[in-house]
This record gives C-alpha cells, sequence and structure tokens, in this order.
C-alpha cells in the first residue's frame, strides 16, 4: 500500500498527458474524417443551392421557364442526396453538429414545395430568395460547427475564414435579387431595404473578417478591397440603395458583369487562404503526433521501470512486516484474550513472561516499529493487569461492606422478630411490621451487591423448601407486596442451597413488574411443573416493549455480560442473569396478552428437591378416660400428659388435652366420655417463619370427628396433609343423649350480610391472637419461641 499510491499517481499524471496529447490527435482524425465527408458534400451543395437561387429568382421575374433551370435542380439534388449519404453514414457525432446536420436536412426537405410554388407562380420574388436564403443559413451553420481544432492560432484564422465565406454569400444574395430586377428593371421597397441588409451585414463581416485574420492570410484580401473593381461594386450598391420611386440607376446595367468579375476574384484568394490555413494545420498535426509518441512511448517505459522498481522494493519490505504482522495477530487474538480470561478467573499474571519483546529483521526503520509495537504491548498488557486488580479490589470493597451489612441486617430481623413477640400496642406492632419489611429489603439489596462483585449470598437452607413458601419469601422482598397476587400453586420443593439465590431471582423480577406497572393495576405470580423442572411465571399488566428490546434483553439475560459500573440502569436485570446463570436456569422476557410484560422462570429438575413437600399437617384424636372409669392414675401420668411429644424427626409436637367428663349423675345416666381433639403441625419448612407484613396467622381447624361412642370405644387418629385439611362437623363430639335430630328443612331466613372489619379490628384481633399464644407457652413451659429458623436467624 506504500508504494501503490506513487505507482498511481504516476499512472495518472501519465494517463493524463497522454490524454491530452491523444485527445487532440483523435480531434484532428475526426476534423480530417468529418471534412473529407460532410465538409466536402456541403460546400458541393451550397455552390448548387446558390446557383439555383439565382436562377430561381430570373424565372420568377420572367414568365419564360428555360431549360437552364431544369439542369440546375438537377444538379441541386444530386449534391443534396450525396450529402445526406454522408450525414447519415456516421453517428458519432457531437450533440451540436447532430442537431445541425438535422436541421439543414430538415431545411432541404422544403425544396420541392418552394420549386413548386415558382412553378406555380405562387410566389414572389423576395419570398422565392428568403426561402433559399434560409437553406444556406442552415448550411454556413454547420460550417461554423465544423471548425473545431485543437491549436487556438488555427481555430481563429479558420473562423475568420468562416466570417469571410459568410460575407461572399452577403454578395451572391445581392446578385440573386439583381438578376431578377435585371428583367423586369422593377424592384419593390421591401426589395430595396432587403438589399441594404444584404449590403449592411456584407460590410460588417468583411470587417470582423479582416480584424481577426493575420498579415499573411489578410493581405489578398484588402488588395481586392482596394482594387477599382470593388471601388465600382461598391459604388452601384450605394445607388442601388439610394434609389427612390421604385427606379433603378442607369448603371444598374453594369451590375453583372461587375459582380462576376469581383466574385471570381474573392473565390481565388478564398481558396488560397484556405491552402494556407490547410498547410498550417498539418504541420500542427505533425507536432502533435509527435507528443502523442512522447508521451506514450517515453512515459510507458518510465512507468513500467518504476513499477519493477517498486515491486522489488516492496517484496522485501513486505516480507520485513510479516514478522510485525504475525506477532500483532498473534496478540491480539490469542495472548491479550488469554490473558483476560485468565485475569477473570483470578490469577497471577506475571508482565515480563506474558509481554516478551518482538524480535524483527530488516531494515532499520523495521526494528524501530517492532521496538514500538513491543512497548505497546507492555503496556496494553500492564493497563490490563492493573485495570483487574483494580475491579478485583473494588469488588472485594463490596463484597466486604455488603456483608458487614448483611450480618447487621441479619441481627437486625432478629431483633425484629422477638420485638414483634413482646409487642402489645397494635400501632407499635405495625410499625415493627413496616421496619422488618424495610429491612428485608435492604438485605436483598446488599446482596445484590454481593452477586454484583462476584460472590455469593451467605443464605443457605440444609432441607428442601416448598415453592410456595419461596414465592412468599421474594414478595415478602417487594415493596408493593400488596399489589402482588399468586395463583394456587403446586407441591414441588426446591434443593435449599439454591432457594436464597432463587427466592431473590424471583423478587426481582416481581418488583421490576411492580416498578414498570401502574400502581391501581395487580402482578399475577403462578406456577406449574413442567417436563424440564418447574416454570414461574411473573405477569404486569405495564406498557411492555418492543420485539427488539425483548431480544435484546433475553439476549444479555441468557449470556450475562461482565459487570460494567457504568451501565447501572438495570442491575435488576443483570442481578437475574447471573443467578439464573450460576444454577442453569432460563428466564426469558415477552409480551402478554394484556400488554405487558411475562418473566418466564424455568428452574431445571437438577435444582428440584426429590420428596413432594416437606411440611406435613397430622391431626390426632386423644379419648382420655375420666378418673371414675380408669381407676387412680399413676404418679407420673401428669407430667407425662404435659410434656411436649416429639416426632420422629425431632421436632416438637404439641397435643392439647381435654379434662375428663363429669361423673354419671345420681339418676344413673351414664354420659361418655368425650373425645378431646388435638391439632399436631409439624413443619420443617424453614421458611414458614418468614413472614410478610400484615399476613395474618391461619385458623387452627378442629378434626372431623366420629360419634361419640366411637370416640369412647377406641382413640381416632386422622392424618391429613395439606392437600386435605381437617373438618369440622356438626354435633361429632357430643352424646348421643344431648343430640337433636335434624329438624324438618324450614325456609332459611336471609341472614345478614357480615360487615367487614376495618384494619384497626383486624390488627386488634391479631395482637390478641398472638399476646394469648405467647401466654399460653409460658404457662405450660414449652415455648419454643427463641429457636431461629428461616432466613431471619443470625
Amino acid at each position: 500500500m506504500l508504494l501503490l499510491l506513487p505507482l498511481l499517481s504516476l499512472s495518472a499524471l501519465w494517463g493524463f498527458v497522454l490524454n491530452l496529447t491523444v485527445g487532440d490527435g483523435a480531434a484532428l482524425l475526426r476534423a480530417n474524417q468529418l471534412y473529407q465527408t460532410v465538409g466536402v458534400t456541403s460546400t458541393e451543395l451550397g455552390l448548387q443551392l446558390q446557383a439555383e437561387r439565382t436562377q430561381s429568382s430570373v424565372t420568377v421575374s420572367s414568365p419564360v421557364v428555360t431549360s437552364a433551370v431544369s439542369e440546375q435542380r438537377r444538379h441541386t439534388d444530386q449534391a443534396v442526396e450525396k450529402f445526406r449519404a454522408a450525414a447519415l453514414s456516421d453517428d458519432s457525432h457531437d450533440p451540436e453538429m447532430r442537431a445541425s446536420l438535422d436541421g439543414l436536412l430538415n431545411q432541404l426537405d422544403r425544396l420541392p414545395a418552394i420549386r413548386s410554388g415558382i412553378d406555380g407562380n405562387r410566389h414572389s420574388r423576395l419570398e422565392v430568395l428568403s426561402s433559399y436564403n434560409q437553406i444556406l443559413d442552415s448550411v454556413f451553420l454547420l460550417y461554423d460547427r465544423m471548425v473545431a481544432l485543437p491549436d487556438l492560432s488555427i481555430f481563429q484564422q479558420a473562423t475568420a475564414m468562416q466570417w469571410m465565406g459568410n460575407a461572399r454569400e452577403m454578395i451572391a444574395r445581392e446578385n440573386a435579387m439583381i438578376s431578377g430586377v435585371l428583367i423586369d428593371y422593377r424592384m419593390s421597397d421591401e426589395e430595396r431595404s432587403a438589399f441594404g441588409e444584404y449590403v449592411a451585414t456584407r460590410r460588417f463581416l468583411y470587417a470582423r473578417g479582416l480584424s481577426a485574420l493575420d498579415s499573411e492570410l489578410d493581405r489578398p484580401y484588402r488588395e481586392i478591397f482596394k482594387s477599382a473593381a470593388f471601388e465600382k461594386f461598391t459604388a452601384l450598391e450605394r445607388a442601388i440603395v439610394g434609389a427612390s420611386n421604385g427606379r433603378l440607376p442607369s448603371s444598374v446595367s453594369q451590375w453583372k458583369a461587375t459582380t462576376d468579375n469581383l466574385s471570381a476574384s474573392l473565390d481565388r484568394v478564398n481558396l488560397a487562404a484556405t491552402e494556407k490555413l490547410s498547410e498550417r494545420a498539418q504541420s500542427v498535426a505533425a507536432g502533435i503526433m509527435i507528443r502523442i509518441a512522447v508521451a506514450g512511448g517515453v512515459g510507458l517505459i518510465a512507468v513500467v521501470a518504476s513499477i519493477i522498481i517498486s515491486v522489488r522494493f516492496g517484496r522485501r519490505l513486505a516480507g520485513e512486516l510479516a514478522g510485525l504482522r504475525s506477532a500483532a495477530l498473534e496478540l491480539a487474538d490469542v495472548r491479550l484474550p488469554r490473558l483476560v480470561e485468565r485475569l477473570r478467573r483470578g490469577e497471577e499474571v506475571d508482565v515480563q513472561a506474558e509481554a516478551p519483546p518482538i524480535k524483527a529483521d530488516g531494515s532499520l526503520e523495521v526494528h524501530d516499529v517492532a521496538h514500538a509495537f513491543g512497548s505497546v504491548q507492555r503496556t496494553a498488557v500492564e493497563a490490563a493487569v492493573g485495570q483487574a486488580n483494580l475491579r478485583r479490589g473494588v469488588s472485594q470493597v463490596f463484597v466486604n461492606l455488603a456483608r458487614r451489612n448483611q450480618g447487621l441486617l441479619h441481627r437486625q430481623l432478629g431483633l425484629l422478630d422477638s420485638m414483634q413477640r413482646r409487642a402489645a400496642d397494635p400501632d407499635g406492632l405495625e410499625d415493627l411490621f413496616r421496619l422488618d419489611h424495610l429491612t428485608t429489603r435492604m438485605r436483598r439489596h446488599a446482596e445484590s451487591l454481593i452477586i454484583l462483585s462476584g460472590a455469593a449470598p451467605g443464605r443457605a437452607w440444609r432441607k428442601p423448601v416448598p415453592v410456595v413458601d419461596i414465592v412468599r419469601a421474594a414478595i415478602a422482598e417487594v415493596e408493593d407486596y400488596t399489589r402482588v397476587n399468586v395463583l394456587p400453586l403446586p407441591d414441588a420443593s426446591l434443593d435449599g442451597t439454591a432457594v436464597a439465590d432463587i427466592t431473590h431471582l424471583i423478587a426481582e423480577l416481581i418488583e421490576n413488574a411492580t416498578l414498570y406497572a401502574p400502581p391501581q393495576t395487580t402482578v399475577t405470580v403462578r406456577g406449574d411443573a413442567v417436563a424440564n423442572g418447574f416454570a414461574i411465571e411473573v405477569e404486569d399488566r405495564g406498557l411492555g416493549l418492543s420485539a427488539l428490546e425483548y431480544e435484546t434483553i433475553n439476549d444479555r439475560l441468557a449470556n450475562p455480560p461482565e459487570f460494567d459500573l457504568a451501565d447501572s440502569d438495570r442491575l435488576g436485570l443483570f442481578v437475574v442473569g447471573q443467578l439464573a446463570a450460576r444454577h442453569g436456569i432460563q428466564v426469558i422476557l415477552r409480551g402478554s396478552p394484556f400488554g405487558g410484560t411475562t418473566a418466564i422462570v424455568l428452574i431445571p429438575r437438577t435444582v428440584l428437591a426429590e420428596s413432594s413437600s416437606p411440611l406435613t399437617l397430622t391431626a390426632e384424636r386423644v379419648t382420655e378416660q375420666p378418673a371414675e372409669l380408669t381407676g387412680p392414675s399413676s404418679p407420673a401420668a401428669p407430667s407425662a400428659s404435659a410434656a411436649p411429644s416429639h416426632s420422629g424427626n425431632g421436632l416438637p409436637r404439641r397435643t392439647r388435652t381435654v379434662p375428663p367428663a363429669k361423673a354419671p349423675s345420681a339418676q344413673g345416666s351414664s354420659v361418655p366420655p368425650l373425645a378431646a381433639p388435638a391439632l399436631t403441625v409439624v413443619s420443617s419448612d424453614p421458611l414458614a417463619r418468614q413472614k410478610a407484613p400484615g399476613a395474618a396467622p391461619e385458623p387452627v381447624r378442629e378434626p372431623v370427628g366420629g360419634t361419640a361412642s366411637e370416640a369412647a370405644g377406641k382413640p381416632a387418629h386422622e392424618t391429613t396433609g395439606p392437600g386435605s385439611l381437617p373438618r369440622r362437623v356438626r354435633q361429632a363430639n357430643l352424646a348421643p343423649q344431648l343430640r337433636q335430630e335434624p329438624a324438618a328443612p324450614a325456609e332459611p331466613e336471609p341472614e345478614p350480610e357480615p360487615s367487614e372489619r376495618s384494619p384497626d379490628e383486624v390488627r386488634a384481633l391479631f395482637s390478641a391472637f398472638q399476646a394469648g399464644a405467647r401466654r399460653g407457652r409460658e404457662e405450660h413451659g414449652n415455648d419454643y419461641a427463641h429457636h431461629t429458623t428461616g432466613d431471619k436467624g443470625d
């Protein structure tokens, strides 16, 4: 490339010079060809038209048609045919020349009509002359177009000769008019006026032509203009122009002889000037051909020699630069990407080993370039290492700060949990709930900072956790949790090691849905087991995005890039992408039917737990006989009944015991003992204790019992799961004597619609329920409130 530009410049300069010289030669060739074809035939055509014009003027003035007119017309037709053949034989003319040729051909097509008018005596003498003059004007316009020579002096002399030829045409027009006037010796005022115009135009053209001709060419013309014949001719012109009343001077009879003598002299001078001008043009053409030979031959030799020398030098330089190119490509395509990958993995990098000096053979300039490139390489490696160290340090600072905040927030959540248990004031409890919610959100943001730094959050569970608890925990970390609507979820559990990350991922998606949707709309969360795992959908009713934006976001979620501190507009999506890549989760955003956005989270089967659900609800019936029927109880019985039982997995089980029924009355009526219902909830879910602000505890339902006799016969044991909760049966625990037969169905009276409780009433009810539960645990000595489980424990 370094040598190509000079070679191209030299070749372009040689081509430009050659084009100039060859262009001049081509112009000469075109001018010669044009003269040999159109020029010769047009000259003959002009002479024949002038002769026919003179004969037509005589014919119009005389009533006798002679054979000379027909003979002249035949000669003119032959000249027209030759000219037409020459004009149509070549289509390579320029537009101006082609327009002149077409104009002359159109004028020649008028000849039959002009001749017909002459033969029919329908035109006057002046009209006939004007018709022929129009055709001859087109001929002389063609002559002007043919004057195209590359030499300026030759062009100026040729133009002056053209003006002298036009002046000669004016003399021919005067002669044609006077030749007709001499027949009847009558000259109208219009003819005299036209004759005066011919005279004035002739004088102007001769004066202009003489001023442009050089001394060698204008000398013969000046001699003629000073001759007695020309003086006599001009005197006759003045006499004819000055005549009045339609009379001609007597000297007009000498017009023909004087004009013929002067025209012959002018024709001889014109021919001699044309020959001299042709000799000059030939010498110019010879010089042009010499310039073509020099510019073409010598210039071509110089260009070829330059190309040979440049190619030899270019090959040597290309060989020297090939090594530099290979080193640059190796650095850009192999070493730098490998170095960046090692720095991302946290490996230590030796700058000297990764950026060795580049060795190059060749000229001094190539050595200098290799040394400079080696410096650039070393600087690039040092900058990459320094940037990686800086990013690693910044990430470590973020991790340390986030870990400290996370520890403080865990302690704050534990403190808030204990304060909520001791709170009795509804207003204070509400503020504690709000503070608990804010702290939970702060913890999520601290974990986001840890994820952005490339580390993993510290929260983890050993046992599987239900999906419904994970979704509830995610909703609890969102500000507008009241707008989230969770549809029923199937029984499924996730591995405890991935619970914290999946909870964080779903919380980010839900918060994003609440932020970019109108505040009066809801966000729907649904989930179901699919062939490839478990799918969770978060759907909002916002404005949605375009197809291109969905494609860009999905690409970033599928292939999360390295975190850039300058790009902080969508930190949540970056966190989602990092968490999804960590566990092989697929997250896709698409448009929803409501115009908003639907986020689909596909959790793979490797994250799902084997057990269907760790949550088990157990309802038991414990039948106790009265003391009178069972006899005296052992001393250890009260303590055994008051002690809490434990399940097989070590979790506490609390059993509620109903006091024994009273003895039979004195009338002998015996009342069977009543069954004591007991409901035990066994839960190994760590997230079960995590509560959303304002969430109400689920009401305790009594188990479905049988009749009193069945309860007295043997204890009824009934176990139900989340899909079949215990239900209470009317009059199931009453003695048969106390049961009432169902009356005939009467027309039910419409029950008044229960009035909805106010928020204050609900808050007071929940506070009283919590305080009563705490007092019951403290009285029985089996309070497990201080056992920390879930994600709020330290």
